[in-house]
């Protein structure tokens, strides 16, 4: 499973060997526990990425093979692409900004995304 965690900081990605219905349990009891209000619904998630990162064509073919419907992958500029997966948002409210995303592809896939993800993440620090 993938993980987004979507904080005023940014976008934190990682890939965790736990169920979605878990990690959705877990984060219920800890709001119920906290005294927040929690939302969780189907939703959308996206993130960019270099459009010149390595492997880009191998994730869109592994994407295309495995995860057809559940992954886009949608050239922006000639700079970046962007990546938009399905699953379930978590969040205080179904307005919120910052919030936790789901989602569930093959392990193939689920393994592309994040290693690009990593690499695009170590450009940019690199260009800071």
């Amino acid at each position: 499973m993938l993980k987004l965690n979507y904080t005023e900081d940014g976008l934190y990605m990682e890939r965790v060997m736990t169920s979605p219905e878990l990690a959705i349990a877990q984060r219920v009891v800890l709001a119920m526990r906290l005294g927040q209000s929690l939302q969780v619904e189907p939703g959308h998630a996206s993130f960019l990425l270099p459009a010149d990162v390595p492997d880009l064509k191998h994730l869109e073919t592994t994407l295309g093979q495995e995860c057809r419907g559940r992954v886009t992958v949608i050239s922006v500029d000639d700079e970046f692409v962007e990546v938009s997966l399905s699953g379930s948002w978590i969040a205080e409210s179904k307005e919120a900004h910052e919030g936790m995303f789901l989602t569930v592809l093959s392990d193939r896939a689920e393994f592309f995304l994040y290693k690009l993800w990593q690499m695009s993440e170590v450009h940019v620090s690199s260009l800071a």
